[in-house]
């Protein structure tokens, strides 16, 4: 079993997850272009992925989802209220003034009347035209025909759907589902999105299990609950509480940051690895860092004296995921 993440950040998210023969690729943060150069760097073959995974409708996290998708010509799983969401956020929506509204209303009225004149002087031109017709009928006479250019009709170019997918699978936090040799056990976690999920994956043929638990902001019972005895943690440790509190951030953003629909903090992840981590995995990986109000030496070091004493030699390596390269696979 495999996991490989392509990137981690508020700029694009991404990891594949791979055992046996199936390849599945969760999320899709960056643009097609990026995601498929990401893959070729650490030896992933695009055309072997068998779906896309999503875990929420968030812009780093879909960015490249629907020309990916259609390139390669693969299935879509995420639940319904993130595709609703994510479709309402693809489709451009306009407001009218009152002004404007009232303009157009008034165009309108002066549309119909103007058709309906022309209806009437239409018709008033067919009755004298049948007069003239019982008097004259002359059948050498050819009747006129309308030309071609005038009937000829335009085709207009339709806009291709920006939200149009191969194929669309629903699942629900809480019910397994499986692709391949590949079960998933989706969980709920807490963010400011329509309906945001975690992972665990498990490969039925190893009996290996591997878990994203990005983008929340806290640590709910079911998420400890979901972690519980996997031997590979993508977890989140998003900032430093003082490099957020003091850093460029509008107040307004600070807020929904430190939110429990934000983000953990390196102190949160801290704490989840302290007091409610097994201390099984073999590997951690710490991602979606800010760039702008973290250190991955200060997320490094928080999560190190959080694990204390359970190192081993077997279990507990500390790795980085970062937003501008990919991480090498972790391989079981």
């Amino acid at each position: 079993m495999r996991m490989t993440v392509l990137a981690s950040g508020s700029k694009g998210n991404a990891t594949v997850i791979a055992a046996g023969s199936t390849r599945i690729l969760v999320d899709a943060g960056m643009s097609c272009r990026e995601l498929m150069k990401r893959m070729a760097l650490v030896g992933e073959d695009p055309e072997a992925l068998d779906a896309i995974l999503i875990t929420h409708e968030h812009v780093d996290h879909v960015a490249g989802l629907s020309v990916l998708a259609r390139r390669l010509k693969i299935p879509v799983f995420l639940t319904e209220p993130t595709h609703r969401a994510w479709v309402r956020m693809l489709t451009p929506r306009t407001t009218m003034s009152y002004a404007k509204w009232l303009e157009t209303v008034q165009r309108e009225k002066q549309m119909r009347a103007e058709e309906a004149a022309v209806g009437m002087a239409g018709g008033l031109a067919g009755g004298l035209l049948e007069e003239q017709a019982a008097i004259i009928d002359d059948p050498a006479e050819p009747a006129p025909q309308a030309s071609p250019r005038a009937v000829e009709a335009v085709p207009l170019k339709a806009k291709a759907d920006p939200a149009a997918l191969p194929a669309v699978e629903y699942f629900r936090a809480g019910h397994g589902f499986s692709i391949g040799e590949i079960d998933v056990n989706p969980f709920t976690i807490p963010h400011d999105a329509a309906d945001p999920c975690g992972f665990v994956f498990h490969a039925r043929s190893e009996s290996l299990r591997m878990a994203i638990a990005t983008d929340l902001g806290y640590v709910p019972p079911n998420v400890k609950m979901a972690l519980r005895g996997v031997d590979v943690l993508l977890l989140e440790s998003n900032h430093d509480l003082e490099m957020l509190k003091d850093g460029p951030y509008p107040w307004s953003v600070k807020q929904r940051v430190l939110s429990r629909v934000g983000h953990l903090s390196n102190a949160a992840a801290a704490e989840f690895l302290m007091r409610d981590y097994d201390g099984g995995a073999h590997t951690i990986v710490l991602g979606h860092l800010s760039e702008q109000n973290n250190l991955p030496e200060l997320a490094r070091l928080a999560a190190e004296q959080a694990i204390g004493a359970r190192w081993s030699l077997l279990s507990n390596r500390v790795m980085l995921a970062a937003q501008d390269t990919p991480l090498e696979p972790i391989c079981l």
